[in-house]
């Protein structure tokens, strides 16, 4: 199977993203280390949505983007082309609904945690500041882009309650504009492009990073036996 992906990069290190698997991405020090990431990247996707994984992926790369931003860092500006285009209903309540079970399934991770202050992992900062360590922490970033992401197509959003119910209400806000799944693409903040389609795999992209940090935090933490496996990152 074809895997189409979107490689962002500034020159040294990248994040690939697939394009047909809303959400799916790796990083790496070069396009050749994440590509090499991407089959295993695709399977566990595949086994977190319930999908049987694809057989030979083959990994090709339909768009490029050269960024001055801190890819090491996970950021990110790039809007796809195919996310340029309007969506149609069936596409809309698809992508709706994996947005609504990732953040369904971060906020069980987070959950599970015993204490969720507590962390073994060291101290380290960034261009932006500190990088989350404990779960509270890193469930309070994750949940806190939700007006961010939705203010950016014009939809007044909160961050109140949990990452699973600001993010439904955020979703009603969308669906009261009339012909939402044809807003055209939007400048945002930072003279950032953003589109419905965009703001549906930023959060599950988003969920995802900090899900795979959380889980591997929680691991070396308190122990295989005490973190659930949600997400399926040890499949």
């Amino acid at each position: 199977m074809i895997i189409r992906c979107v490689w962002e990069h500034n020159g040294k290190d990248s994040i690939l993203y697939a394009d047909n698997f809303i959400g799916a991405f790796t990083r790496g020090a070069s396009q050749e280390e994440a590509v090499l990431k991407m089959p295993e990247e695709i399977r566990r996707y595949q086994l977190w949505k319930g999908e049987t994984p694809v057989d030979n992926c083959q990994i090709v790369i339909v768009q490029e983007k050269e960024s001055d931003l801190q890819v090491k860092d996970a950021d990110s500006d790039v809007l796809f082309r195919t996310e340029e285009t309007p969506l149609s209903a069936e596409e809309y309540r698809y992508l709706k609904s994996a947005a609504m079970k990732s953040a369904e399934d971060f906020y069980k991770l987070y959950a599970s945690f015993p204490d969720k202050n507590k962390s073994a992992n060291p101290i380290r900062k960034t261009f932006y500041g500190a990088v989350p360590r404990t779960a509270e922490e890193m469930y309070q970033h994750t949940k806190n882009v939700n007006s961010y992401y939705f203010s950016e197509i014009g939809v007044d959003a909160d961050n109140e309650g949990t990452i699973a119910s600001c993010r439904a209400r955020g979703f009603d806000a969308l669906e009261s504009i009339p012909d939402f799944l044809s807003l055209e693409v939007a400048t945002g903040s930072y003279d950032e492009l953003w589109s419905v389609r965009k703001v549906l795999r930023r959060f599950i992209w988003h969920d995802r990073i900090h899900a795979k940090a959380m889980f591997r935090m929680g691991i070396f933490t308190f122990g295989a036996d005490v973190i659930p496996d949600v997400f399926g990152f040890n499949r």
